[in-house]
């Protein structure tokens, strides 16, 4: 499409700029104003069902909820007709209307999957409109069978198709050799003679037997939500001038003005025909009169039958409906032809092509009309009704979500100059995707589906799309944002009664070392935080940090394949010291304060301690609990045991010990596994450690036995290297508790002095941690 502010629409989903060089500027398509967006929109609106389908639903449901119809229909259209003049304000509106908005905000795969839906929609809305005009010449089927079938060589009997078929080939061929411009110029005449059918009706007299209450119904009516579903289409019109978008001149100004002064208009026009027809007729005949409007009319005047007029009204309603999507269709077919949606090149090369000036979509216009004709043949217009209404549910529904989206990411570059409420955005896409659901649970979830499987076939072409995570990466990070802000203002942290760990793991070989990554995502996996920071030990500059970003990124991908529920970051440091200095300053992921550290080395890497040893006693200083994870080959062997040893040293770390034994249990990969408890006092003293661990056990609901529990004494150190190997040799992971005055007396043996060739987690609690 043409533009008039110095960028081109190359078809492709990106901009090209013109020639700043050239004094002239082409013209945009026709260079239409609000003028056509209003009638167009106006015109489909007051269609079909307003004549045809009013009464119909007050027989069926009652005046109450009737009304309720038109107050729910609105409540859906009014936040859609914001969500789209907001959008139109802050786009380069090109063609393609609803379906280029949708697509530039929610990026081709989304954009397109919503656009071959949309697309749907209104080439079905053409045949629609069409059967409800042929509704109109019921009046005239005894003349058309006395006076023409009847006197054929061979006889017929009247069929609504024998309408139906041939006007829409008329109407699709006179639009296709004439362009968008004859039809904007008929929806001048359509709307004065719809009006004057509207004039006539409201001065109709009233029949006898009038409803006696606001809910009286006819004897067997339809659900109220069946009865919704068929009325719907009467509110799809609103957004119909947004197809013009491409010929409009100023679309940012049009499309706004013209949709809401539409919609304005037909929700008074709406109340005004339901109140006068709950007025005017028997509830009976509402429910069983198509036509009950046009009897009304012929009985204001004896001897001219006004009637005509509202027939007028019916033909020029249902044919400007029919126009409008018939004018809107091709476009939207057209544009996705433009974006590459349509799988087969010369498929796609054939749908985009324009013709002339105006880019009259010739070929689409063709497809579009062989689309209406097999709905032609229908004929049912209820059954059609349904159809297209949960076409039109699903892309209301969408518009609405992207405005919502759009408001809540506060995405600075998102600056409409004409603004709605987000939670207005929000009501519009829950009542549409709820309505959905009340209608059809099976039809929706088939639609969904549908849509589901256009969207994967597109990812095949679009692979640079952006994905459901980009687009909703802006709202995560505002509903994250906020919920850390107030975390932190509320100033409250977890009590000793229910604390939860909250680890960083530093590490200096993230990518290779595969055990601190397991035990993080253990932990982080349901009731902890988990952060996995690599270290890159040396001197910040550009290098160190572009390489330090890219193990970022390759940690990410990492994650993503294994499902772990811990955040990553690479800090670049001049040693463990300064690191963990860093690190215990920043608040965590979670808006608390961390409140444990990780660190690692190899058993068969031991020069890997000392840089531990540096960490640990700044960590503890900051009152950081401390773990020390001493990996080895046996890499958590089958995860079907875990072995705790409590010493008499151990009654600070006992809790802490227990309770992250059972937070690694409760992972799937641990779902087989058994803990064993082993407590270790010296010889000669009471095993008072063991009675209060089987205490913690029963009072604290843990799923550990009593009877797991065990007790030794000793005499010597060397015994108890002894009474841990014998019993701990084949242990999956080993859990042992130490202390900073063991760190000061024994310095780095304490995580070398029990040679066991399992994993094993050096746990030091600083923190008050409570199980009962």
């Amino acid at each position: 499409m043409r533009s008039n502010t110095g960028t081109e629409w190359n078809g492709s989903g990106a901009f090209g700029m013109a020639d700043k060089t050239k004094k002239t500027v082409r013209k945009r398509g026709y260079g239409f104003g609000t003028a056509p967006v209003f009638l167009t929109s106006v015109c489909a609106i007051m269609g079909a069902i307003m004549f045809l389908r009013f009464g119909f639903a007050l027989g069926h449901v009652g005046l109450l909820y009737a009304l309720l119809i038109i107050v729910l229909g609105h409540a859906i259209t009014i936040p859609t007709g914001l969500a789209v003049s907001e959008i139109a304000t802050n786009l380069r509106v090109g063609g393609g209307g609803e379906y280029y908005m949708i697509s530039r905000s929610f990026g081709p795969r989304i954009g397109g999957t919503i656009g071959v839906m949309l697309y749907a929609a209104q080439a079905i809305s053409v045949s629609f409109y069409i059967i409800g005009f042929t509704e109109g010449v019921k009046p005239l089927v005894p003349f058309i069978q006395e006076q023409l079938l009847d006197r054929l060589p061979f006889g017929m009997v009247y069929d609504p198709r024998m309408i139906s078929i041939p006007l829409g080939l008329v109407m699709f061929t006179i639009l296709l050799t004439r362009g968008a411009n004859i039809g904007i110029k008929l929806l001048y005449v359509i709307f004065a003679g719809m009006m004057a059918g509207v004039a006539v009706f409201m001065i109709s007299p009233s029949m006898a037997g009038a409803p006696s209450g606001i809910t009286e119904t006819t004897a067997n009516p339809l659900p109220f939500i069946t009865v919704f579903a068929i009325v719907f289409p009467a509110f799809t019109g609103m957004t119909a001038g947004v197809g013009l978008s491409g010929d409009l001149k100023d679309p940012g100004k049009s499309i706004p003005k013209g949709i809401m002064i539409a919609i304005g208009m037909g929700f008074f026009v709406y109340l005004a025909m339901i109140i006068k027809l709950y007025l005017s007729a028997p509830t009976e005949s509402l429910a069983s009169n198509n036509l009950i409007i046009y009897d009304l009319a012929k009985g204001i005047t004896p001897n001219i039958n006004l009637g005509a007029v509202i027939l007028i009204g019916l033909f020029g309603a249902t044919l400007s409906s029919a126009v409008g999507f018939a004018l809107i269709a091709p476009r939207t077919l057209q544009a996705l032809s433009g974006d590459k949606i349509i799988p087969n090149r010369t498929i796609m090369d054939f749908l985009k092509f324009g013709r002339g000036r105006e880019n009259e979509p010739t070929n689409a216009m063709l497809i579009s009309s062989l689309i209406a004709m097999v709905f032609l043949f229908l004929g049912d217009l209820n059954a059609v009704a349904q159809i297209i209404t949960m076409f039109f549910l699903i892309t209301y529904g969408s518009v609405c979500l992207i405005s919502f989206m759009e408001h809540f990411a506060g995405n600075p570059s998102y600056r409409p100059t004409f603004k709605t409420r987000w939670y207005i955005s929000l009501v519009g896409a829950v009542l549409c995707f709820g309505v959905m659901f009340q209608f059809s649970p099976i039809y929706a979830i088939v639609t969904l589906l549908i849509m589901g499987g256009i969207y994967l076939s597109l990812g095949y072409r679009h692979k640079r799309s952006r994905s459901f995570a980009i687009i909703f990466q802006g709202v995560m990070f505002q509903l994250a944002r906020f919920m850390k802000i107030n975390l932190q203002r509320s100033m409250s942290k977890p009590d000793k009664f229910n604390w939860r760990p909250s680890v960083i793991a530093i590490t200096t070989d993230a990518k290779e070392r595969a055990s601190p990554k397991d035990v993080l995502r253990w932990i982080s996996h349901h009731y902890g935080f988990g952060t996995l920071l690599h270290l890159s030990i040396g001197k910040l500059d550009k290098d160190t940090l572009k390489a330090s970003k890219r193990i970022e990124k390759d940690l990410i991908r990492e994650m993503r394949m294994t499902k772990a529920n811990y955040s990553v970051a690479t800090l670049v440091s001049p040693s463990m010291l300064t690191a963990v200095a860093q690190t215990v300053q920043i608040s965590g992921i979670s808006g608390l304060d961390n409140n444990t550290i990780m660190f690692e080395f190899n058993q068969n890497r031991t020069e890997e301690i000392p840089k531990v040893m540096e960490g640990i006693r700044t960590a503890m200083a900051a009152s950081f609990n401390t773990l020390v994870l001493r990996s080895t080959e046996h890499n958590f062997g089958t995860r079907r045991n875990i072995d705790l040893w409590i010493m008499k040293d151990d009654f600070r770390n006992v809790n802490l010990m227990i309770l992250l034994a059972y937070i690694i249990l409760e992972h799937q990969e641990w779902s087989e596994a058994d803990i064993t408890i082993h407590t270790l006092f010296p010889r000669g003293e009471k095993a008072q450690l063991a009675k209060r661990v089987k205490m913690l056990i029963s009072k604290g609901r843990l799923p550990i036995s009593v009877r797991s529990v065990r007790s030794y004494s000793y005499d010597s150190e060397e015994e108890v290297r002894s009474i841990i190997k014998k019993y701990s040799h084949d242990s999956d992971l080993t859990i042992m508790g130490f202390t900073l005055e063991e760190i000061e007396k024994e310095g780095s043996d304490i995580f070398t002095r029990y040679p066991i060739a399992t994993d094993t987690l050096f746990v030091s609690a600083v923190q008050d941690i409570v199980i009962v």
